[in-house]
């Protein structure tokens, strides 16, 4: 292998170990923003996080824009963050329910007062429930909750409650963290599945512009063929000629075949074409070269 076949292959090495690296940079750092604000949430709430979320939202725009793919990086990062945020806060349910049945005594009591929540539009009303003991104490914690009408008063009830009285009693079915924790991991596993749906989708956009810039394998096979021994100045003088010469279809477009100008890049024929008042299209040729007056997508130049 000559010297610039070896260093044509290790640049293009270096080009495939980037975006790879780069993704599994982003991918640990989305991981550790996750970790960081179940840790901080404790002490600072989910409120005052707010603005390092915003700062994080930016940063990720940013990462994620080197990665390749830069129209789809501001909706990606939408998702990551809406995927971690909810991770987080079913990850804090999973943590206070894990903790209840750790230091939580299983006990039965009394319903001795039932309340919604207020009407707001449309919004489901949680039932809240006043427990007692069978002496006559109070239950410690805020009032058990559920998500539908589920107890009446003077019913009776096993419930875990927390003896320091910082979470809230619930059912053994409702102290089960095993849902959540499973539905945090997903959670977490869908916001990494977007780092590297973003990566794949830079790595293939990289593949489409390479592909504009040099010759393409039918043309090269097309010129073999035909003993086409033809210059590129040649090839251009001839692709201006059936610019000039060549009839447009219904849409607008002028077509050409591509193996043709085996030495002219797309980029170079959208130049070529502009010199000429027309402009090239990047989407929707299906094997040919398109000109016209106006385009979707512009290919760039040369």
């Amino acid at each position: 292998m000559s010297g610039g076949a070896e260093a044509a292959e290790e640049a293009r090495k270096r080009r495939t170990r980037f975006p790879f690296l780069l993704a599994v940079g982003i991918g640990c750092y989305v991981l550790a923003v996750i970790a960081g604000t179940f840790l901080l949430a404790d002490d600072f709430g989910f409120g005052l996080l707010i603005p390092l979320w915003i700062v994080h939202g930016v940063l990720l725009v940013v990462l994620l824009r080197k990665l390749g793919a830069r129209e789809s990086s501001a909706y990606a990062m939408l998702f990551i963050v809406g995927a971690s945020l909810m991770s987080v806060y079913i990850a804090h349910v999973a943590h206070d329910d894990l903790l209840l049945q750790r230091r939580g005594e299983k006990v039965t009591a009394t319903v001795v007062k039932e309340w919604l929540d207020p009407a707001q539009g449309r919004k489901a009303r949680d039932s809240h429930y006043a427990l007692e003991h069978q002496d006559g104490t109070e239950v410690p914690g805020p009032a058990m909750t559920t998500t539908s009408d589920l107890y009446d008063v003077g019913q009776k009830v096993t419930v875990i409650e927390d003896p320091d009285g910082e979470l809230r009693p619930q059912t053994p079915g409702q102290a089960d963290a095993t849902g959540d924790a499973l539905s945090s991991a997903a959670l977490a596993l869908a916001a990494l599945g977007a780092v590297a749906w973003m990566a794949w989708r830079g790595s293939d956009a990289a593949r489409r512009r390479n592909e504009r810039k040099r010759p393409g394998a039918a043309g090269r096979a097309y010129k073999t063929l035909t003993r086409d021994h033809s210059t590129r100045e040649e090839q251009e003088e001839k692709l201006r000629d059936a610019l000039r010469g060549y009839p447009s279809d219904r849409r607008g477009y002028i077509k050409v075949r591509p193996e043709e100008y085996p030495d002219v890049t797309q980029r170079r024929a959208a130049r070529i074409a502009w010199e000429m008042g027309l402009r090239a299209e990047a989407v929707g040729n299906r094997g040919s070269w398109r000109f016209g007056e106006t385009v979707v997508e512009e290919v760039p130049q040369d």
